[in-house]
């Protein structure tokens, strides 16, 4: 039995000069079963290939999101991937079941610390009252979301916290776990 597959998407505006987001993509770049996709540097006009990447969608079990929290959201170049590629028919309405029954991954870094994502904190709301968009654009799509992996206060985290983040990512992404939802 073959393992199954995750598509990463990783967005970033600028992966080149990122220190987290690069980071942890060199951190799963040589897995087998991992396809790694730089929708930056794929799309630098944002002109999304819907079809291209539907097929990508298509072709694996386990979605991962990968980016800075910006604005209390995704960047704009995965928002433009969303509004082109989950489209009705393909992830959702009549015919719309391309994606139902597969795993979605959020995996996020904040530039606040964990404590300013509560109520009295600066934020002033929990990361999963901010991410009920992202987790109802998941079952609207059919999309099973899996408890997202968070780093907060990202510009702040020393070598060997980012390495232990990355290698939680990696054990995340493994088959094993691929293949229970873990």
């Amino acid at each position: 039995m073959t393992p199954p597959r995750t598509l990463v998407l990783v967005a970033h505006p600028d992966l080149e000069s990122s220190r987290i987001t690069a980071h942890l993509t060199r951190a799963i770049m040589d897995m087998d079963h991992v396809t790694v996709h730089d929708l930056s540097a794929t799309y630098p006009d944002r002109r999304i290939d819907a079809v291209r990447e539907q097929d990508l969608l298509r072709g694996h079990d386990t979605i991962v999101w990968q980016f800075p929290w910006h604005w209390y959201s995704v960047p704009g170049v995965l928002k433009e991937w969303m509004d082109q590629v989950l489209t009705y028919g393909f992830a959702y309405g009549a015919g719309g079941d391309a994606l139902r029954g597969k795993r979605l991954q959020l995996v996020l870094s904040t530039g606040g610390p964990e404590a300013s994502y509560a109520p009295a904190g600066h934020n002033r709301f929990t990361m999963d009252e901010l991410l009920r968009p992202l987790d109802a654009t998941a079952h609207l799509c059919g999309l099973d979301m899996a408890q997202p992996l968070i780093l907060h206060s990202a510009p702040r985290v020393d070598a060997g916290e980012l390495q232990r983040h990355a290698d939680r990512y990696r054990e995340l992404l493994a088959p094993a776990a691929a293949a229970t939802g873990r």
